[in-house]
């Protein structure tokens, strides 16, 4: 686990992930994954499902390619995925996390500012942040098409903490993925995970501050992360 030293400034920040995090898509996009290799022709593993999970775009397209060979209708599977999970969203599937409202309420109690970072489109983020109406809730929205390197790398969490002038140190992010938590660690950030459908490694552990259950138990860490209420 990632150790907090004295010198670590308070929390003036927090940045989300959207998926798995925010909102529960996670099992929604497996189902979609599923569905579109069907559609195709292709028997899609669970296994290689997961290994989509907080990749950026190219990644999964490479990922693709690498399981199912250069013949493989990458774009045409990736195109039918986003259908069938809009479906999905559209038919009323689509949740926030528990805990969402509780702790956005705690932070604007706080006064802390936030924002998202996500691995997902502009197009699929403005739709879902607008079926569940939590998009006001946050002052920038940086998604994958707002960056040169998705996550792993740093970029999407170094953009929203430039967006929202606060140091990376004092920003704590929340991540359910593999890869996010290493985009926010590589940034120079605290982070916390709340596993979704990946459960945490010896990896997670030592990169995270703490493997919290849910964003209840993230809101009650928040009195020894930041200055206390005025």
């Amino acid at each position: 686990m990632t150790q907090i030293t004295p010198a670590a400034p308070p929390i003036e920040a927090v940045i989300f992930d959207m998926d798995g995090l925010l909102l529960d898509t996670e099992s929604l996009a497996m189902d979609a994954l599923m569905s579109a290799g069907q559609a195709l022709g292709y028997d899609m593993t669970r296994d290689f499902c997961h290994s989509l999970i907080g990749a950026p775009m190219d990644r999964c397209h490479a990922l693709a390619v690498a399981t199912y060979g250069q013949d493989f209708p990458v774009a045409r599977y990736f195109e039918l995925q986003e259908v069938h999970l809009r479906q999905l969203v559209n038919d009323g599937k689509m949740n926030l996390k528990i805990g969402v409202l509780e702790l956005l309420d705690e932070l604007d109690a706080r006064g802390i500012k936030r924002a998202i970072a996500t691995s997902s489109s502009r197009m699929r983020t403005d739709h879902h942040l607008g079926l569940v109406g939590i998009a006001q809730r946050f002052a920038h929205i940086v998604t994958r098409d707002d960056v040169s390197r998705g996550k792993p790398h740093p970029d999407p969490y170094l953009k929203a903490a430039e967006l929202l002038a606060v140091d990376p140190q004092a920003c704590l992010a929340l991540e359910d993925s593999y890869n996010g938590v290493r985009a926010a660690h590589a940034a120079g950030m605290r982070v916390i995970m709340v596993p979704d459908l990946l459960e945490p490694t010896e990896e997670m552990h030592d990169k995270a501050l703490r493997i919290a259950r849910d964003l209840h138990e993230v809101r009650i860490c928040l009195g020894s992360l930041h200055a206390p209420i005025a």
